[in-house]
C-alpha cells in the first residue's frame, strides 16, 4: 500500500509530516516534495508492507527526518522555497526567517543545528547576525550565501565566523553537500576551562596558564591554542590550522602558521619545562601531556 502528503506549500512554516503508524490503519510515512509548479505529493512503501528490506528502508528514513534542524535565513521567497523542499525531501527540519532582525532573534536562540545566512538582509546584514551570534558564544555551524563571489568578500565572511561560503548563482546539490559536510564536523566541547596536564586556559576569562605560571597570549594565539588543546594528542596539520583558526578554505604560499607555533611554543614550553607541542616534520603539530 502507498500513501500520498502534500506539502502545505507555506515555506514559512514548512514542516514535513510523517504519519504515525496505527496497527489498525495502513498508514505510511509520507514525503513531502515542491516543485517550481508547486507542492506535489509523494508515493512512499507503507511501513507494514511484509517485504522486510521495504519496511527497513523507510524506518532509515523516518530516522533521518529527525536528524537535523536548520535555519534559513534568506529574504528571497523563490530561493527560500527551493532551498527548503530540497532540504525537507532530504529529511531536514527546517525554520525560515526573512528579515535580518527575525533572523537574528532565532539565531541567538542556539536551537539550530546549522544556518544558511545570506550575507545581504534587510534590517540586520548577514555578518552582523554571525559577528553577534560568536560574540555571545553560539557556535552553531553557519553556511554563508551570497552573490558577492569576489575572494575578498569570501574572505570577510569567513572572518566573520562563517563556517563556509556559497557564491550564487549555485548548485542547490553543492549546497545541501555543504550543509551535510558541516553537520559530520564534531562538535565542540562546551567547557568553559581546557585542561591538557598542566595547561590551562579559561575560555571566559581569557586566561592561560602552566601550573602557577602565567601565559601571555594574543588573540590569534589564544585560539591557535584553544584548537589545540581541544584536539589533545591529535596530529593538526598547517591546511587544518589554515581552515580552522584562520577561516582560509585554501592553503596559501605562507609560513603564516610556523611563525605563530614558534611564538606559541616559546610561551608555553620555557627551559627546563617538558615540551607539550612538538612538530612533526613534514606533517605538522601535536599538542601532548608531558609524561
Amino acid at each position: 500500500m502507498n500513501v500520498k502528503c502534500e506539502f502545505n506549500g507555506d515555506p514559512r512554516s514548512c514542516v514535513l509530516a510523517c504519519a504515525q503508524r496505527q496497527s489498525d490503519q495502513n498508514d505510511g510515512i509520507a514525503v513531502a516534495e515542491m516543485s517550481s509548479a508547486g507542492p506535489r505529493g509523494v508515493d512512499v512503501p507503507d511501513p507494514t508492507s511484509p517485504d522486510p528490506e521495504q519496511a527497513a528502508g523507510v524506518l532509515g528514513l523516518a530516522a533521518e527526518l529527525a536528524m537535523a534542524k536548520v535555519l534559513l535565513i534568506e529574504d528571497d521567497p523563490e530561493t527560500a522555497r527551493e532551498i527548503m523542499a530540497e532540504l525537507v525531501e532530504r529529511g531536514f527540519e527546517v525554520d525560515w526567517a526573512a528579515t535580518g532582525v527575525e533572523g537574528l532573534d532565532k539565531a541567538r536562540a542556539g536551537k539550530a543545528d546549522a544556518l544558511i545566512v545570506d550575507r545581504l538582509l534587510p534590517g540586520v546584514d548577514g555578518l552582523t547576525i554571525i559577528e553577534v551570534m560568536r560574540q555571545e558564544r553560539v557556535r552553531t555551524p553557519v553556511l554563508v550565501l551570497s552573490a558577492l563571489g569576489a575572494v575578498d568578500d569570501r574572505v570577510r565572511g569567513l572572518r566573520a565566523g562563517g563556517d563556509d561560503y556559497l557564491a550564487k548563482p549555485f548548485a542547490i546539490l553543492e549546497l545541501i553537500a555543504r550543509i551535510e559536510a558541516l553537520l559530520r564536523r564534531p562538535a565542540e566541547n562546551q567547557d568553559t576551562v581546557l585542561r591538557v596536564g598542566p595547561l590551562e586556559l579559561d575560555l571566559l576569562a581569557r586566561t592561560a596558564r602552566r601550573g602557577e605560571r602565567r601565559i601571555e597570549l594574543l588573540p590569534r594565539e589564544f585560539r591557535l591554542l584553544e584548537y589545540m588543546m581541544r584536539r589533545k594528542d591529535q596530529l593538526l596539520t598547517r591546511a587544518m590550522l589554515f581552515e580552522e583558526v584562520w577561516n582560509y578554505k585554501f592553503v596559501p604560499r605562507s609560513n603564516l602558521v610556523d611563525v605563530h607555533m614558534g611564538r606559541l611554543r616559546r610561551k608555553v614550553d620555557q627551559p627546563g619545562e617538558q615540551p607539550m607541542i612538538h612538530n612533526i616534520r613534514g606533517e605538522g603539530f601535536v599538542l601532548r601531556a608531558p609524561a
